[in-house]
């Protein structure tokens, strides 16, 4: 009983957390896309030499788009370890595979055994005829 009671909110705690990390994710990209555009903005002329300012600007570019990459790995692994959960906890629709799949080769044993009895049938027909046909043929050379 307790295992059942502390099943659905490991579930609950489970899929707020994949929540938590979607939203995480996407806001990181969200707001590193955003500062890159903002440092595309041409600037008028400061005590800073423009060369350290383009240095500046590229560092602060080079890092936004590493912060945006590693956000969309996260995501991407977000989506593994759903369906990996899907997969693994779903056993209403694994459970309905077994009986569809059940069901299926039921129906195929039962199509290959008819069609062995008739097989069966044919060749008892034909040896018998045979047979007949041997010992008539045996009988009549004597």
């Amino acid at each position: 009983m307790a295992q059942q009671a502390k099943q659905p909110q490991s579930r609950e705690a489970l899929l707020k957390s994949y929540n938590k990390r979607l939203k995480d994710d996407v806001k990181s990209i969200l707001d590193n896309f955003m500062e890159i555009v903002k440092l595309g903005l041409v600037e008028d002329e400061s005590q800073v030499s423009r060369m350290t300012q383009v240095e500046e600007i590229h560092f602060q570019m080079q890092v936004r788009s590493a912060n945006m990459v590693r956000a969309a790995e996260s995501l991407m692994k977000l989506v593994a370890d759903v369906k990996q959960y899907l997969i693994l906890n779903d056993f209403p629709s694994v459970n309905e595979a077994i009986t569809q799949n059940s069901q299926i080769f039921k129906v195929k044993s039962q199509e290959a055994d008819q069609k062995l009895m008739t097989l069966r049938d044919d060749m008892a027909s034909d040896l018998y005829e045979l047979e007949e046909e041997f010992y008539s043929s045996v009988y009549k050379e004597k």
